[in-house]
């Protein structure tokens, strides 16, 4: 794997490579800085055994990895909504509550555990170890479409298309306030310009929060890029106090959406990290709506479309996935509908 270091990198070799390897390599610091120690790192024909050394812009780092070994996770016969599957990839519709891959306080009954059981060997090697190809991940209570390698061919290929943001990613939010080119308060956020068709574009940097390692920050410097378009397209109470807003990824940054939202003014409903203590204005809703939407108990961020080349027959996919029960059902509320209907879509 070749590694081009990007601008202002930190100080280290092993945090440079954390931020500028691809996430779809599922390489932590910690598992960089054994594969330094271990001579897997090269810079030329030097290979870079110290953690601490310096990197500079530009600068072509090689790692090596070593043979997938067997995966310590155990196969779970966990049900799963398949979108689409054939021998290199499998398409999933993610229900809230699950998380994609073990970690620290989910060992188990994840998405991975889910598809070792479906796939049983036909599973791609990436990270060291042999386990479902993971290209791209949404959040425990994000619902919606993620695709998931099962060969070796399919994770390359999909991670280069995700890396050079050729896939295409949409996202239906439900936001606080309503984002329009007219407020002049979004007009001294830093980061946030309006393209045409009141096109919110958020742009800056992700890190890690210095305080709390579970959460996300906007940055300017350092951190990894990323930039998010939002596009309403319904609103809710007069003035509005919510909107659907479409998301469209350009990158595909940890919690990206929720963060940028948030930075924006427009953090998202029900969301327990980035929401802050949001009140809807008293009666600008019907009392029921304005209930269900403190009752909301996730985000209501859901991932409706996915479409990419299929690494290898190169035909065009494109997916969708209908809202979930219980954000549709709020939909309807806010709308004061009687029956289901999809969301208007954006031109």
């Amino acid at each position: 794997m070749r590694v081009r270091i990007g601008a202002d990198p930190p100080s280290r070799l092993d945090k440079a490579l954390a931020r500028d390897v691809p996430e779809a390599a599922a390489l932590s610091r910690s598992r960089l800085a054994r594969l330094i120690v271990e001579g897997a790192v090269r810079k030329g024909g030097d290979v870079l055994d110290d953690p601490r050394a310096r990197v500079a812009e530009g600068d072509e780092i090689t790692i090596t990895l070593p043979p997938t070994a067997p995966t310590d996770t155990q196969a779970q016969a966990i049900p799963l909504n398949i979108v689409f599957e054939d021998d290199d990839l499998i398409v999933i519709d993610k229900p809230a509550g699950m998380v994609v891959h073990p970690a620290p306080g989910s060992p188990d009954n994840t998405l991975v555990n889910a598809l070792l059981h479906h796939c049983g060997d036909t599973l791609s090697g990436i990270g060291g170890e042999r386990r479902p190809g993971i290209v791209h991940r949404i959040d425990k209570d994000t619902t919606g479409l993620l695709v998931v390698a099962k060969t070796d061919r399919a994770h390359h290929g999909l991670a280069a298309q995700f890396e050079a943001h050729t896939a295409e990613r949409r996202y239906l939010a439900l936001a606080y306030g309503a984002p329009d080119a007219g407020d002049p308060r979004l007009r001294g956020v830093r980061g946030a310009t309006f393209e045409p068709g009141n096109v919110l574009r958020i742009d800056s940097q992700l890190a890690r929060h210095r305080t709390d390692r579970q959460r996300q920050a906007v940055v300017f410097s350092g951190g990894r890029h990323a930039v998010t378009r939002a596009q309403v397209l319904d609103r809710f109470g007069t003035p509005p106090q919510l909107a659907l807003v479409e998301c469209r990824l350009q990158t595909g940054r940890t919690h990206q959406i929720r963060v940028h939202m948030a930075h924006a003014g427009h953090a998202l409903v029900g969301d327990p990290v980035y929401g802050g203590r949001r009140r809807l204005r008293a009666g600008a809703l019907p009392q029921a709506a304005a209930d269900a939407v403190g009752a909301f108990a996730r985000q209501a961020l859901h991932a409706e479309t996915l479409g990419f080349m299929h690494p290898a027959s190169g035909a065009e996919l494109r997916f969708r996935a209908p809202l979930p029960a219980d954000f549709q059902a709020l939909l309807d509320l806010l709308r004061g509908d009687g029956a289901p209907q999809d969301p208007p879509r954006a031109p």
